[in-house]
């Protein structure tokens, strides 16, 4: 892909596909009512993540190869100077604890629309969620695949909630064999845990990591998951503090790259489906005109043919990192959705 930076080392290869935008995708399907594709793209998820839960992947090449070694390409001088070139991807063995939700929750919206995988779906899902309970409380990469530490990144354990939570449900709403009770318990404990030890008072705003001080434009994704209301104070105050603290020339950051918590050299550009998932909650706050000027403000990005990078440099002026970019293409349209339809993907998910 492109640099995230010109000159930069935040250089990565895509040619990949991630559970995560695999999941976002099927939410953009299912919403724009293109039911054979959703169809064909949940058998696809369900062959992804079968076999034992405990080698599930993040990521997996286009052929579907697990082993993606990432190798520096020392002799090429990279795009624009921007080396090191890399062949494979070291995420691919990253603990991750958010696509644990993410396939859940794609899985259940299936259901709800009418896309139920079998019975063999559901007996991987259970054998997931069994996995699920044993690691969910061991510290991650996260959902931006950091190269520093593991963490116990509060959006991770909101994902973990997302699992039980729609495990719950499919048992609930569906009658599903599964031990409800179980799962209801360890979501009530993980809701409880993020509160306590993912919130600071002080601030008044959730934080980026147990212990931590910093906001996280992944923090957007807490109500648009339904894990509290998109009004609740906690929420309006994590908003507020990414709002002051990372957005720059009207883009939203995913966070600061000034503290060395991802184990690189600080300075990317704007990641463009964070400040998607900004306007999503200004539409769920009755922010609407903010929403919609954020919305207008990055789709006038897209080039002649109407395509997005996964970043945005406002200095610059230019599309940069991977282009183009589905994770970003398919959050504009939830966005676009969550706008104009009755009831988008953001007042669908957070309402399962």
């Amino acid at each position: 892909s492109l640099p995230e930076r010109i000159g930069g080392v935040r250089n990565w290869d895509y040619r990949i596909c991630w559970l995560r935008d695999a999941t976002f995708t099927l939410y953009s399907l299912m919403s724009a009512g293109y039911s054979e594709e959703a169809r064909d793209w949940t058998q696809w998820l369900l062959r992804a993540v079968a076999g034992d839960p405990s080698q599930l992947q993040i990521l997996y090449g286009i052929a579907g190869e697990r082993r993606l070694p990432e190798i520096e390409l020392d002799w090429l001088p990279g795009y624009e100077g921007s080396r090191p070139v890399r062949v494979g991807n070291a995420a691919s063995r990253q603990l991750q604890l958010d696509v644990y939700g993410e396939v859940m929750d794609a899985l259940h919206l299936a259901r709800t629309v009418g896309l139920a995988p079998t019975e063999a779906g559901w007996a991987l899902q259970r054998a997931l969620m069994g996995y699920l309970e044993k690691i969910w409380e061991e510290p991650d990469e996260g959902i931006w695949e950091v190269r520093g530490p593991r963490r116990h990144f509060t959006h991770s354990k909101v994902m973990a909630w997302v699992a039980f939570d729609r495990a719950v449900k499919a048992v609930e709403q569906f009658g599903l064999n599964g031990p409800a009770d179980r799962w209801r318990s360890v979501r009530d404990r993980i809701h409880a845990s993020v509160c306590r030890e993912g919130f600071d008072a002080a601030s008044g705003a959730f934080v980026q990591f147990y212990g931590s001080k910093e906001v996280d434009a992944s923090l957007l994704m807490l109500p648009l998951v339904g894990f509290l209301p998109a009004t609740d104070p906690r929420i309006l105050g994590t908003v507020r503090a990414i709002e002051q603290s990372l957005i720059r020339d009207g883009f939203v950051a995913r966070y600061s790259t000034h503290s060395a918590i991802d184990g690189l050299p600080p300075g990317e550009g704007a990641f463009l489906a964070c400040s998607f998932w900004l306007a999503d909650n200004y539409a769920l706050q009755g922010r609407h005109p903010e929403a919609i000027a954020l919305f207008d403000h990055l789709s006038g990005l897209a080039n002649d043919v109407g395509l997005l990078s996964e970043e945005y440099d406002p200095v610059a002026r230019r599309l940069v990192g991977n282009f183009p970019q589905a994770f970003t293409h398919v959050s504009l349209i939830n966005t676009a959705l969550n706008l104009t339809a009755p009831r988008g993907p953001a007042e669908q998910r957070k309402e399962q």
